[in-house]
């Protein structure tokens, strides 16, 4: 999978463009503030996922405009493809658009077009709140298995209509009645997730150990696991088991869960503990350690979803060189290889041991 040509217009700060990437290595140089990464955002959307930079539609649109434009041209599945993105903060105007089909709504991309993402946010993964190894799991899943998302967004949807339930509830007991047809749909929709992340986490884990250990040098050792606030989940999970256990967790939780006003158990109270030899890498382990953790965890995502697609993900690396030691450096590249990448930077010598490819300079905006 390759990107052959990106069209721009009316996007962030970045003036209209036509790019047309290098098959292999492509640096997006330039100092701070000038585009880089919004370059980066606007590929990684096609992907259908959210902004890796948490940013709504309307953040997109250029200043004094009210609509933003994206074409993208890409091979895969053995195919040249296309597809398009109308972004915008109204609805009306949003639309989404794959080989001139349009699609309901811009998560269905999902799977079409699949890209990994190693941003500087993602170097605090380890030692940052639940919610950042969670977005991590997820983020994944949605493209490996489009059907996924859907449930996802079920399920964030049924927790926010319960929520309102259990506040309205602490002065009207008659809603509680209510509480069974939620906790129905909560346990279902939870059950699938939690199953999902589960099976995720046990071939990601096994996926990154070996990238950690080649980080190491064999001096150290990598594992995770899925952490349910549930309760322990199967060492094999099976669907059913999973869903049996979150229904029993929500019951025994509704009380407490009817004095706080919110739902205390679920996917969505769950956590990745990620540990180096056998402990904590985010109360133990050192900045290095917990820089390693994440990239063998990056690695460990691009090789998971090749296996998925039969054909590697592309990779965007934002502004992480700078963040990483020469040995790491040297080893996300080279195990990156095979692969499209798009790489920014500040100072070129970062990647100076990269061969071929192409550089492209942004300042203001422009991408020359």
């Amino acid at each position: 999978m390759y990107v052959e040509e990106l069209r721009l217009s009316g996007f962030r700060n970045l003036s209209d463009l036509v790019l047309q990437p290098h098959k292999t290595v492509n640096v997006i140089s330039g100092d701070n503030a000038q585009g880089k990464t919004n370059l980066l955002e606007a590929i990684w959307l096609f992907t259908g996922a959210r902004s890796f930079r948490g940013a709504k539609d309307g953040d997109y649109i250029g200043f004094g405009g009210e609509l933003a434009t994206l074409e993208l041209s890409f091979f895969a599945e053995g195919r040249s493809q296309t597809a398009q993105l109308a972004l915008s903060g109204t609805s009306d105007k949003k639309q989404a658009r794959l080989n001139g089909i349009k699609l309901d709504r811009r998560s269905l991309l999902s799977g079409r077009f699949c890209a990994v993402v190693f941003s500087p946010d993602h170097l605090e993964l380890v030692k940052r709140e639940p919610q950042k190894r969670r977005t991590l799991l997820d983020t994944s899943l949605c493209q490996a298995y489009p059907k996924y998302e859907k449930v996802l967004d079920s399920y964030e949807k049924i927790l926010r209509q319960r929520s309102f339930v259990l506040k309205d509830a602490q002065t009207n007991s008659q809603l509680l009645d209510m509480l069974d047809v939620w906790d129905t749909s909560l346990v279902e929709y939870g059950g699938y997730i939690t199953w999902m992340r589960l099976r995720y986490t046990q071939k990601l884990a096994a996926y990154a150990a070996e990238v950690y250990e080649g980080i190491s040098g064999g001096k150290e050792s990598f594992s995770a696991r899925y952490l349910s606030s549930c309760g322990p989940m199967p060492e094999h999970p099976q669907r059913e088991d999973v869903t049996a256990l979150i229904e029993e967790a929500v019951k025994e939780s509704r009380g407490q869960d009817i004095k706080m006003g919110q739902t205390g158990v679920g996917p969505h109270r769950d956590d990745l503990e990620i540990e180096v030899d056998g402990k904590s890498a985010r109360s133990f382990g050192s900045q290095g350690q917990q820089r390693s953790c994440v990239l063998a965890l990056k690695l460990a995502e691009c090789r998971i979803l090749e296996e998925g697609m039969k054909e590697p993900p592309i990779v965007l690396l934002d502004d992480v060189m700078s963040e990483l030691d020469e040995g790491r450096r040297s080893y996300l590249l080279n195990h990156l290889t095979g692969r499209q990448i798009f790489i920014t930077c500040c100072d070129d010598e970062m990647i100076a041991s990269l061969n071929g490819g192409r550089v492209f300079q942004v300042s203001g905006g422009k991408v020359l």
